[in-house]
């Protein structure tokens, strides 16, 4: 039988965790980066993986996108089930996210399906090349 040293987290932090995570699904930028600046981790993830900046990806927050990845979020962080957030972002066709994501380094052929696969199973193609450097 093997214990475990490592301590479940408090409610207060779980609940400000929840809270961030809302945050960043309503593109709450303002509140949101009052917390990174306060020490929240910017890729902090959920119980899925889905990492902040997917929450605001894949709800078009196209602003609040910009702010976790200025605060030094991944743009490939991967989810449990291997969506990235660029092609989160292009299944909602969210073009002013797409762009942020690209010109901060997101690889359209990162998660299964990727970016790429996303945009020709949805027919959005057109997505990436108008987003392509």
């Amino acid at each position: 039988m093997t214990t475990s040293n490592r301590q479940q987290p408090s409610e207060a932090l779980l609940a400000l965790a929840g809270k961030l995570f809302d945050l960043a699904r309503q593109g709450n930028t303002e509140a949101l980066t009052a917390y990174l600046k306060a020490g929240a981790p910017a890729d902090l993830t959920n119980d899925k993986g889905d990492s902040l900046v997917m929450l605001a990806a894949y709800h078009g927050h196209a602003e609040t996108v910009q702010a976790l990845l200025d605060h030094g979020a991944d743009p490939n962080r991967i989810n449990d089930r291997g969506q990235s957030p660029l092609a989160g972002a292009i299944f909602k066709n969210a073009v002013d996210v797409v762009r942020f994501l690209v010109d901060h380094g997101a690889d359209p052929s990162f998660g299964n399906p990727s970016a790429l696969e996303t945009a020709r199973m949805f027919g959005k193609t057109d997505l990436l090349s108008r987003v392509s450097h």
